[in-house]
């Protein structure tokens, strides 16, 4: 327990360094009345410091490395080994400093070998990722349409539709194909009105006779205006 003399018109002595100071600049303390412990903060700093560095000593037999100094506003990247300025680093909340390890051109690096190693390429990964299969249950499926987009039928389609809601892949579409379904909110209800309302207001070939079409005019909507 610390001394009377430790405390004075809401000042302490800290315990290391001597000197008074307000309450407020004592580390916060659970076994002490007013919540304050015996020592400073810039010295209980010092006291962890030097603890860590004893446990690492006794645990791996090697010294903390002292932390890099760099100039307010950078920060160091250890995979190029250089200063730069904040805005050269990604943002990262998880990190105490709001930026991630690694500059950009380095952390792109990084994070391109890492889907190599781990997935064999960024396709792959994103293949993974969003939709859960990979590119040979892709390949399987595109042979199951025949090589085509599943609504109309175009060559070499490239973009996995899937339902929003639970995540299920339906299929293989073309890049019109699958923005349309996305403009139209995968709803049937919308799309059967699309279909009533362009069969209303379009021109349609109809069958008369095996082999003869015939043009149809539109039941509803306005010719063009006249130019001038």
């Amino acid at each position: 327990m610390p001394r009377a003399s430790d405390d004075h018109d809401g000042l302490r002595r800290c315990r290391d360094c001597s000197e008074w100071k307000a309450l407020d600049q004592f580390c916060v303390s659970s076994e002490r009345p007013d919540g304050r412990g015996s020592y400073c903060k810039g010295c209980f700093n010092e006291r962890s410091k030097a603890s860590y560095a004893r446990r690492v000593r006794a645990k791996f037999d090697r010294d903390v490395r002292e932390g890099r100094v760099v100039p307010e506003g950078h920060k160091f990247c250890p995979a190029c080994g250089t200063v730069k300025l904040l805005e050269a680093f990604p943002r990262n909340r998880a990190e105490a400093s709001g930026y991630a390890t690694y500059c950009k051109p380095c952390h792109n690096t990084k994070t391109r070998d890492t889907k190599e190693r781990l997935y064999g390429g960024n396709r792959e990964y994103h293949l993974r990722r969003r939709y859960g299969i990979g590119e040979k249950e892709f390949q399987e499926l595109l042979a199951e349409q025949g090589g085509v987009c599943a609504i109309c039928g175009g060559e070499d389609p490239q973009h996995l539709d899937h339902d929003h809601r639970t995540g299920w892949v339906r299929g293989i579409l073309c890049f019109n194909c699958n923005g349309g379904l996305g403009q139209f909110r995968d709803s049937p209800m919308r799309l059967a009105r699309a279909i009533t309302y362009l069969r209303g207001t379009t021109w349609q070939r109809a069958l008369i006779h095996p082999g003869v079409y015939q043009m149809c005019s539109p039941t509803r909507g306005r010719p063009p205006s006249r130019r001038f």
